[in-house]
């Protein structure tokens, strides 16, 4: 009988813990924000900052990021953290948003930080010649700093940095609060390549990600507060950028979003942060993921944010 309530409780528990895999929020081992994530070879490399405020805390603590990987979207490995604040010697703590690229056969880490001698905060790259890293700083020193943007004059002007690679070659640097921001980078990836310019966008806050599908640029990020996901189609990375509206509405329990979307075995998914799990809330958050449309003329249809998730 004993052995019998034994092997009971251990598949119970098996399924508990399969369970509580599935479904929003994906990661419920640690508060995650502000995703990130990049399809390569089999797989998808998701990237997230983490909370760790205590409960009732009315502030950000982040120092570092943190990395997972799945072959099918729903089963998440956990790989730690392969990079933290404290890996930028020029950095004061302040780990943010941030984004991978791969760019021949070595993954570039663009993150937002606080800097220690500059006012405002900063971005800077780290680079490794494996997703899971180990990751380094790829310069020893910022790549964008506050004084380098002058249209707001915030401490927060240069936060929430994606890149993409066109076609051609050519990468590109997007970020901002209150204000977005590009500028072309060299193809080493860890300077610029010219002027900084603005991206004229409605009521943008911050959350900037830049994607490319069919001859289609799309420029989604956070809008208002409570932020919402809207997003932005050209035909030309220089613009000029139409904007087609909300993508989603205020996320549960939280007053921030970030968007990631990815195409992966033939299927596309939204990703994006709320305050879904026990104890979350603004600072406390945690990374979901639902699936994401296209109409025929390449405009999105509206996400429904999901607790089901992903099948």
């Amino acid at each position: 009988m004993i052995k019998t309530t034994k092997f009971i409780f251990i598949v119970v528990s098996i399924i508990s813990s399969v369970y509580a895999q599935t479904g929003n929020p994906i990661i419920r081992d640690s508060f995650t924000t502000d995703p990130a994530a990049i399809v390569y070879h089999d797989s998808v490399y998701l990237y997230t900052g983490h909370d760790e405020a205590p409960v009732g805390h009315q502030d950000y603590v982040m120092h570092d990021w943190l990395c997972y990987s799945s072959a099918d979207m729903v089963h998440w490995k956990a790989h730690g953290s392969p990079l933290a604040a404290k890996n930028f010697s020029w950095a004061n703590d302040g780990a943010w948003a941030s984004q991978v690229v791969e760019r021949n056969g070595k993954f570039y880490w663009y993150v937002a930080l606080k800097h220690k001698t500059i006012t405002g905060c900063a971005i800077g790259v780290a680079v490794a010649d494996n997703p899971l890293g180990p990751f380094y700083d790829a310069r020893g020193s910022a790549l964008i700093t506050n004084d380098m943007t002058t249209a707001i004059n915030s401490d927060k002007d240069d936060i929430d940095p994606t890149v993409i690679i066109d076609d051609d070659g050519q990468a590109y640097i997007f970020w901002g609060n209150a204000q977005c921001y590009f500028a072309k980078l060299k193809k080493n990836m860890t300077e610029l390549d010219g002027p900084i310019h603005t991206v004229q966008l409605p009521d943008f806050i911050e959350g900037s990600w830049i994607c490319k599908r069919k001859g289609w640029y799309y420029l989604s990020y956070a809008y208002q507060f409570p932020e919402k996901i809207a997003y932005a189609m050209s035909r030309n990375i220089n613009g000029p950028w139409q904007f087609k509206g909300i993508l989603n509405e205020v996320a549960f329990n939280s007053v921030t979003n970030s968007p990631a979307i990815i195409d992966f075995k033939g299927q596309s998914y939204f990703i994006y942060h709320n305050g879904a799990l026990p104890t979350g809330g603004s600072y406390r958050r945690s990374v979901c993921i639902d699936y994401l449309y296209y109409n025929s003329d390449g405009t999105i249809k509206p996400v429904a944010m999901t607790s089901s998730g992903v099948k």
